[in-house]
């Protein structure tokens, strides 16, 4: 039997990749902490250091160590590597930051938005914001940013990453691509993907759960492995036209049971959140039927939900379906489903889709300049 031994340009490369990527954790390190980290020898770690040095991913801080003993130099990411811009497309506004592979926002920039939403609106909006984000970054001396990452609040068609107009959406009112919006204000791929399936990756621990949206919008996402699946088309997970009851026992879709309690707002098919929230925590024998008739339509989207994708627990989120008081409704209404599983609030509750885009920006990033070594 022979024995193939790795040629030295493959072990020179993994060498590189670990100590970039305790560089990529750590601010600033020293040849004998890079040693200590990787389990490297520390002359190895040298001549590593020398090389990426000499590519420009890492340069010398000019700091030294102090103490006893001969000093050390501190080494760093160079500054001059590019990032990404990170990008929320949400009923109220368009957001943009600009973020390096450490996922530290350099740069941030919003434009409003006023509904109803339509196309021209959202790609004025997105382009000052983009351009501003992208103009602080290169005078800050970043280069333009290698790719971008995009929550929007509507279906996006999983092939072309455009958003897609489906009946009674509450948002967007008509098609619009972000990948070709974005095209001019980054060298490398759009990803582009909604808001809900952005914030189910924003929890932690991954597994297999369900990530249900109430707000303005309706929206699950459904998570398998740790993995958001998206469907053939990228519209897995779009409740609203899922089957349940309105107050009476009849079988409406899910929008349709707020158009019948007169809880969507006047200009659009999107929840009257605030409306839906003080009728929610109303006291009175008005107060309790709002909430069983809102549990039990709660409880009969789920329920298709708990059958088709067999979740460990779900995580209820979004503007109300957070709120204590119709999680608990929710939670009582799902007893008598035929299935039940655990209803908790979002582990990650402040701009949910924004970190989990995020956390993606920084992995691709990640992912891209390890690729420069092999």
């Amino acid at each position: 039997m022979t024995t193939v031994m790795p040629s030295l340009d493959l072990l020179r490369s993994l060498s590189d990749e670990h100590v970039l990527g305790a560089f990529i954790d750590h601010p600033r390190l020293t040849r004998t902490e890079l040693a200590e980290l990787t389990g490297i020898s520390k002359p190895t770690v040298s001549e590593s250091v020398r090389r990426l040095v000499a590519a420009g991913l890492v340069l010398d801080t000019g700091e030294r160590t102090t103490g006893r003993g001969r000093s050390g130099s501190y080494f760093a990411l160079s500054p001059a590597l590019p990032g990404a811009l990170v990008v929320d497309i949400a009923p109220h506004a368009v957001t943009v930051e600009s973020v390096d592979v450490r996922g530290h926002v350099h740069a941030r920039t919003q434009r409003l938005l006023t509904a109803p939403t339509r196309p021209a609106t959202v790609r004025r909006a997105l382009k000052a914001a983009a351009s501003e984000a992208v103009s602080v970054t290169v005078t800050g001396g970043t280069p333009t940013p290698s790719l971008a990452v995009v929550s929007a609040a509507d279906p996006v068609d999983r092939v072309t990453g455009r958003l897609v107009h489906l009946p009674d959406s509450p948002f967007l009112i008509g098609e619009f691509d972000p990948v070709g919006e974005l095209s001019g204000f980054v060298s490398g791929e759009v990803v582009v993907d909604n808001d809900v399936n952005w914030a189910a990756r924003a929890e932690a621990g991954g597994g297999d759960f369900a990530y249900l949206h109430l707000g303005a919008g309706l929206g699950c996402a459904v998570v398998a492995d740790g993995v958001v699946l998206r469907g053939h088309g990228g519209l897995a997970g779009e409740i609203a036209h899922v089957m349940t009851r309105d107050r009476r026992g009849r079988a409406v879709t899910f929008t349709e049971f707020f158009a019948a309690v007169g809880l969507r707002r006047a200009d659009s098919a999107a929840v009257d959140v605030e409306a839906l929230i003080a009728r929610a925590n109303a006291g009175g024998r008005a107060g309790a039927a709002f909430r069983a008739s809102l549990g039990a339509a709660i409880a009969g989207a789920l329920t298709a939900v708990i059958a088709l994708a067999d979740p460990g627990e779900v995580v209820v989120g979004g503007e109300w379906g957070s709120d204590p008081v119709v999680l608990e409704a929710a939670r009582t209404a799902l007893v008598a489903a035929p299935r039940t599983v655990a209803l908790r609030a979002p582990a990650c509750t402040h701009e949910a889709a924004l970190v989990g885009a995020r956390t993606q920006a920084t992995a691709m990033l990640r992912r891209d300049l390890l690729a420069t070594l092999r």
